[in-house]
């Protein structure tokens, strides 16, 4: 086989990122039915301001969040134990059938 030799292709340089000016420019500049601000103006949510009672409510929301997982995930766990007796009951009850039908016959 005959080895091919390929162009290597050189790609253009990374533009630079834009200036906070230039984004300000093209917020400014988008029409009002661009699907970003759509969807910002339906969510309607002001920013939150940098107070001890917005911490405080941020705190609690993780707080309790936190708190969720981890009963979910005790929860899993318990449910993951029944699965198991009733796995194990099932197979009992399966034996128990087959006894009863081979002492019937």
């Amino acid at each position: 086989m005959s080895t091919k030799s390929k162009k290597r292709v050189i790609l253009p340089t990374r533009p630079e990122p834009p200036s906070i000016e230039q984004i300000l420019e093209d917020i400014r500049d988008a029409h009002p039915s661009d699907p970003v601000f759509a969807v910002l103006k339906e969510t309607n949510e002001e920013p939150l301001e940098d107070s001890a009672e917005n911490r405080e409510k941020q705190y609690q929301q993780c707080r309790s969040c936190v708190e969720f997982t981890q009963k979910l995930q005790q929860m899993q766990a318990v449910l993951k134990q029944k699965r198991e007796q009733l796995k194990v009951v099932g197979e009992q009850l399966e034996q128990n059938i087959t006894d009863m039908r081979e002492r019937a016959s």
